[in-house]
């Protein structure tokens, strides 16, 4: 296992989240689960109308607001994450996950985060 920043005494614990979007309705969502006390405040975020971002393992809070700002701006999710992720020295410890209106979304996990650590992407 790589333990460049994690130091587990319980090896088997692992916090999962999902962004998704609903093709016939439109409606999107984050979902997040985890051995961590309140992650609700820090991995989910999301504004209708622009799209819904995801950021786990070393969370950096601030790709939340910043992912949707860049969303509004314009930019796709792949230039968002590229983006958000071009000036972060601890990237390799992160996993960013970003979701827009149209169903384009980017999956980013870093390689130092710890061994079972992977992210899928598929369609919405």
């Amino acid at each position: 296992m790589n333990n460049t920043y994690y130091n587990f005494s319980q090896p088997f614990t692992h916090t999962y989240s999902i962004v998704a979007r609903d093709e016939s309705t439109g409606e999107m969502g984050v979902g997040v689960q985890s051995h961590w006390f309140s992650v609700g405040s820090a991995v989910p975020w999301g504004e209708s109308g622009v799209g819904v971002v995801a950021t786990q393992a070393l969370c950096n809070v601030s790709f939340g607001l910043r992912g949707l700002e860049l969303l509004k701006a314009g930019m796709t999710p792949k230039e968002a994450l590229e983006q958000l992720l071009s000036t972060d020295e601890g990237k390799e410890g992160r996993q960013l996950a970003i979701l827009d209106t149209q169903g384009n979304v980017a999956v980013y996990t870093g390689n130092n985060c710890i061994q079972a650590a992977g992210h899928k992407k598929g369609k919405n």
